[in-house]
């Protein structure tokens, strides 16, 4: 599957953001806080209920 990634710099950091999932991340540069953006997406995956992610994907 693929998702969007949005990355804005905020303060000295960066923050990620899914909006077809709601997920939200961050970072210390660009590459941190889209990996970790694709870590907290994976975790979502795999612990979520079918219906949670139709849910927020189907939104």
């Amino acid at each position: 599957m693929n998702f969007t990634a949005v990355i804005e710099r905020e303060g000295d950091g960066y923050v990620s953001l899914c909006p077809e999932l709601d997920i939200a991340s961050q970072g210390d540069n660009v590459a941190e806080a889209r990996d970790n953006l694709r870590e907290a997406i994976e975790l979502f995956l795999e612990c979520a209920d079918a219906s949670e992610i139709n849910q927020r994907y189907l939104a």
